[in-house]
């Protein structure tokens, strides 16, 4: 048994290695045949990059590879000797890359399909890397340490951080080569978080009926879901109420809706956003009974 564990752990391990290299070249791709090429900053240490590479023509692995060696020490610190570990592998890699991919043509020389699509390839690249539970240096790592202690989104961490580097990039370039950037930073943020979480989005379902027990049979019989019982006191009368929860796929969110109104068209409904939903029938196998 302990062998097989460590049989598990190792292929792990082989596996995040795995998403670094790609996610790292990926990245790296995007920003020789769509960044650098159109001036494009994206943020964070490749935006610098970028800049240093336009002012003085210093080589944008070099300045990649310079500045995450402090921020590699602050990965260690806050994040830990395993994050730190995987943070040193994308922040040699990433820079090795771009310097090896460094002949590549640009793919266009228009600034705003540069932003949308290297926006695009970018957060597809850099959200592999993140699948890992690593990074690719530099301002990343602090992005992943505001994710970790404050709980904000991933993308939305990387937004934080790279935009004060384009807020920079106002000093060195004009304003129109800041809102391609800023048109870029958000692609980036956004696609980060599809490939953390993915398109699947589900919604959370408060209902307050009178009928509880039919409308959650019929929940059950009509999009087969199950439904949970919430004890709940009415403010107004001061009552005890019986309120159900129920998360269901986005499409399947009109079906229910009709089983609900077909049963109790006065019924209280409330439905949230549920961006990510672990359990029976999401991610597990789904099995017929009510909860």
């Amino acid at each position: 048994m302990k062998k097989k564990v460590l049989s598990n752990k190792y292929a792990l391990g082989a596996l995040d290695i795995l998403y670094i290299i790609v996610g790292s070249f990926i990245a790296a791709v995007a920003f020789n045949v769509f960044l650098l090429p159109n001036v494009i900053v994206s943020g964070g240490i490749s935006g610098v990059s970028t800049i240093t590479s336009s002012v003085f023509s210093w080589d944008p692995s070099v300045v990649q590879l310079a500045f995450n060696i402090p921020l590699l020490l602050i990965c260690f610190i806050f994040l830990g000797k395993e994050a730190g570990y995987k943070t040193i592998l994308g922040s040699l890699i990433l820079p090795a890359f771009i310097g090896m991919l460094n002949f590549m043509e640009p793919w266009t020389d228009a600034p705003l399909l540069a932003a949308l699509f290297g926006g695009v390839v970018t957060g597809i690249g850099l959200g592999i890397v993140f699948r890992a539970k690593a990074s690719t240096g530099g301002t990343s790592i602090i992005a992943q340490i505001i994710h970790e202690h404050l709980r904000l989104p991933l993308g939305m961490s990387v937004a934080i951080i790279d935009g004060l580097v384009i807020v920079c990039a106002l000093l060195v370039f004009d304003s129109e080569v800041v809102m391609y950037s800023i048109i870029s930073l958000f692609v980036i943020s956004r696609t980060i978080d599809v490939v953390q979480v993915g398109f699947n989005h589900s919604k959370t379902v408060m209902i307050i009926s009178e009928y509880p027990v039919e409308v959650k049979q019929a929940i059950f019989n009509t999009i087969n879901r199950g439904v949970t019982n919430l004890g709940i006191k009415g403010g107004y009368g001061n009552s005890d109420r019986e309120m159900l929860m129920c998360v269901v796929a986005e499409q399947e969110f009109t079906l229910l809706k009709d089983a609900i109104l077909d049963v109790d068209e006065n019924a209280f409904v409330v439905v949230m956003s549920a961006s990510e939903v672990w359990g029976r029938g999401f991610t597990l196998a789904k099995e017929k009974k009510i909860i």
